[in-house]
């Protein structure tokens, strides 16, 4: 529970994803709040059936405690800019000041786990795992180089993704979701082109995409991003519809903690697995839509593994309470590729262990500003 002022009186707020109010939000303020909202929160509020005040109430008290980790406009950042999910073979006794250097250090890594497979496979040396994301015009190669160098890396294996089939979240939502339950039709095919900005864009983009602190959970969100962004409150709302018609912009999204308990110890998920697989050549576009329709899957998405990963291309990401049930859904969607005439001729989980999460920097202006801290001629990181 979160006490709160609330018309000059402590109210207490419950701020849990048991709740039934904060689960009928969060069922849709993870990730159904698609594209860019002039009204975000009055959305959430349409889409879930609970009055904007109280949604309001609700996911202020829950990010002010925690449980919510961040709200903020997600962009289609690998349309944004260069990235990849990179493996990095670190040795055990550097594994811990490398994952934190990534977190804390490098402001262009996002996710940073620390991953383990079930025995010795191909790859399970590869323990950290991080997504990374370089600004247009510079190297993707070159920053993973650097970050190589300054934690110590043995090797580094980069891992673009060359189509994406499904991205999302919803944790809540995906709770009580069965073994082999999927869409009707096939994941959608999501490229991964990079989309070139304007100044004027890339002015609104920051501000746009910057997460919001408590204080910013209100009605009306934009107008003090406009002023942030040094234009009027319509011309930032036509900017901002304008990337979104461009295929920039994500979802509007509360993201939860959701590998951290909370402080009256539930926990979202307990499980995280990144599935791999390995299908014939030409048949990746087909086993990528059939593994994304499975609702289970928050990613999935074409990369290649390459021999150090014995050859897998289609790779994807489940959540869950109990390991057991995350293996079922595995299962179910072997079955379910092997049923659409998919062979599958290798196989494995990598299981997430110590992780954090932050939104991966795009700006130009920050990769400069970056090189300037570190001492680094930012001209040497062109790509």
């Amino acid at each position: 529970m979160s006490e709160q002022m609330i018309d000059g009186t402590t109210a207490t707020v419950p701020v849990e994803v048991t709740d039934p109010i904060n689960a009928q939000i969060l069922a849709v303020s993870e990730d159904r709040v698609q594209g860019f909202q002039a009204e975000p929160f009055q959305e959430i509020s349409r889409l879930s059936g609970v009055p904007v005040e109280t949604v309001l109430e609700r996911i202020r008290a829950m990010l002010a405690a925690g449980v919510i980790r961040r709200v903020r406009q997600t962009m289609l950042a690998t349309n944004l800019a260069p990235g990849a999910l990179v493996a990095w073979k670190v040795s055990p006794e550097q594994l811990d000041a490398a994952f934190t250097y990534m977190f804390r250090e490098d402001p262009f890594s996002g996710h940073v786990v620390i991953r383990s497979t079930d025995g010795d496979t191909p790859g399970s040396a590869y323990r950290l795992w991080t997504t990374l994301k370089v600004p247009q015009g510079f190297s993707l190669e070159k920053h993973a180089e650097y970050l190589r160098r300054r934690v110590g890396a043995e090797a580094f294996k980069l891992l673009p993704a060359n189509a994406l089939f499904t991205l999302g979240v919803g944790h809540v939502r995906r709770r009580g979701v069965e073994p082999g339950a999927r869409s009707d039709e096939p994941g959608a095919i999501q490229d991964t082109v990079v989309v070139e900005l304007t100044d004027l864009e890339w002015q609104v983009l920051g501000p746009l995409k910057r997460e919001f602190a408590v204080d910013e959970i209100v009605d009306h969100p934009w107008e003090g991003r406009a002023a942030e962004a040094g234009v009027s409150l319509d011309v930032f709302l036509a900017t901002a519809r304008g990337l979104n018609e461009r295929g920039v912009v994500g979802r509007f999204s509360t993201f939860l903690e959701h590998v951290k308990p909370s402080a009256a110890g539930t926990r979202v998920t307990r499980y995280n697995a990144l599935f791999h697989w390995k299908v014939p050549p030409g048949k990746e576009m087909d086993a990528g839509r059939e593994v994304g329709r499975h609702y289970v899957m928050t990613h999935a998405y074409w990369r290649e593994g390459g021999p150090e990963f014995a050859g897998v291309n289609i790779m994807g990401v489940a959540h869950g309470t109990e390991k057991e049930a995350v293996l079922a859904h595995k299962a179910a969607i072997d079955q379910h590729l092997e049923e659409a005439g998919i062979p599958v001729s290798y196989t494995n989980v990598f299981w997430g262990g110590r992780s954090e999460i932050k939104p991966s920097e795009i700006l130009p202006s920050a990769y400069r500003a970056w090189c300037a801290r570190e001492g680094i001629d930012p001209e040497t990181m062109r790509g």
